[in-house]
């Protein structure tokens, strides 16, 4: 066989596989979305019931907002991209959970701050002193915004967008949080994760707020390679507001699914920027790096927590295996193929989408499984709580549906310069 034929074959044979994840991709999505669909909506009071059990039985009746916004956000998001989702039913179920959001979410209006959760009738029970909420209310609102054409709704985005970034960057007293004499002045590694998300979604087709949130864009950047240390060797979850390395397990602290995360935010950035050099750093440091590190080598998948210096994490979840981490890891890979065309990177995405759909999606009642223990058995049987709602799985699995559609409609990409081979099972296996 002549070599030219064997690589017309090989690139066939990928493209098998590629159409193959594709359809799988869309397949899950249709049954994940149905979940929601079924067992989530309050026909009653509006808005969501996140607290579900394996089979969709509500649990608990208290809402969550950030979760709440996340709902909001994906129907909208699914609404608006993918025309077998472009239907009334899930358009006003979305247009339900926003308007509970706009009458309930904030504490005590009109001030900004919002609760964290709410009883189901959309009574305060919680707040925390945190901008999360805020966040995933703004992304809903942005989103509703594009698929209504109702300014109300982009009004609130902007407005809330503006008091977050107050809190950030000039007075965070507003969030309630004591100035403790003995606390850290650390930077959780979140907040400029979200307020470049917060960019993104914006500035997405909209000159005017593109403009108006592009230093911001790139601040937001900036503080989250930061977080970059120990001469490229460690992605930490937190470092001092200068950027340096924090003292005991505050500063270890490594999250390897929030760096892959935050490598994809990063990544659709440097493209935007035109930036080959920068989107180089974060494959090798935002991608690569935490999967070499956080990947179990005896039982497969992401730990979800690990000690920079090898020491035993003191959280009790570190070694479980976490459907979201899982999630952002095959948005992170594909995106990262999809731009350099490392085989590299497709091979991680292939490794981590089989370990995924194996180990967290349930055949029997749809949706995925959100925690396993680390031999990979689940752990809870649940499907939804005060921190897993309809967001993570059918986020990644329209992104991913998504890219490899873009990956089937262009040529295959030539190898990238100096492509590595696929890498050795990492020497690392966290603390025993």
């Amino acid at each position: 066989m002549s070599g030219g034929l064997q690589v017309r074959q090989d690139m066939e044979k990928e493209r098998e596989t590629l159409r193959t994840w594709k359809q799988r991709m869309g397949q899950e999505l249709d049954r994940v979305l149905a979940f929601w669909t079924e067992h989530s909506h309050d026909q009653e009071h509006g808005g969501f019931f996140t607290c579900l059990g394996r089979d969709g039985r509500v649990y608990d009746d208290l809402k969550y907002v950030w979760l709440q916004g996340r709902q909001v956000w994906m129907y909208c998001h699914l609404y608006r991209k993918f025309e077998r989702f472009h239907h009334s039913e899930l358009l006003d179920a979305a247009k339900a959970g926003g308007e509970f959001l706009l009458r309930y979410a904030r504490v005590a209006p009109p001030g900004k701050k919002c609760a964290f959760v709410l009883t189901r009738d959309g009574r305060p029970v919680k707040v925390q002193r945190t901008i999360f909420s805020e966040c995933f209310y703004t992304m809903a609102m942005n989103e509703l915004w594009r698929v209504t054409g109702e300014v109300r709704y982009q009004s609130e985005a902007v407005e809330m967008m503006d008091q977050i970034v107050h809190w950030v960057r000039e007075d965070p007293s507003g969030l309630g949080r004591p100035q403790l004499a003995g606390a850290p002045a650390a930077e959780p590694m979140a907040v400029p994760m979200m307020l470049l998300n917060l960019v993104e979604q914006l500035g997405e087709a909209d000159a005017e707020l593109a403009g108006r949130y592009a230093e911001l864009g790139d601040w937001c950047a900036l503080r989250i390679l930061q977080h970059v240390q120990r001469d490229g060797q460690a992605v930490l979850e937190n470092v001092s507001e200068d950027g340096k390395e924090l003292s005991g397990c505050l500063g270890r602290h490594q999250n390897p699914g929030h760096a892959l995360e935050a490598g994809w935010f990063l990544l659709r950035h440097s493209i935007q920027k035109g930036d080959p050099k920068l989107r180089a750093h974060i494959i090798d440091k935002f991608l690569l790096l935490p999967f070499r590190s956080g990947w179990d080598p005896e039982h497969g998948g992401l730990f979800y927590f690990q000690d920079a210096d090898d020491l035993c994490p003191t959280q009790l979840e570190w070694a479980m295996k976490l459907w979201w981490p899982h999630s952002e890891a095959m948005i992170a890979f594909l995106m990262g193929y999809s731009d350099s065309g490392d085989p590299v990177l497709l091979h991680l995405f292939y490794q981590v989408a089989e370990y995924t759909f194996r180990q967290f999606r349930d055949p029997e009642y749809g949706e995925w499984f959100g925690y396993l223990n680390r031999e990979g058995k689940v752990a809870l049987t649940i499907k939804g709580g005060p921190f897993k709602g309809c967001f993570h799985v059918p986020r990644c699995l329209a992104m991913c549906e998504e890219m490899l559609g873009a990956l089937l409609n262009r040529p295959a990409p030539a190898p990238a310069p100096g492509a590595r081979s696929p890498p050795a099972v990492p020497a690392r296996r966290g603390a025993e």
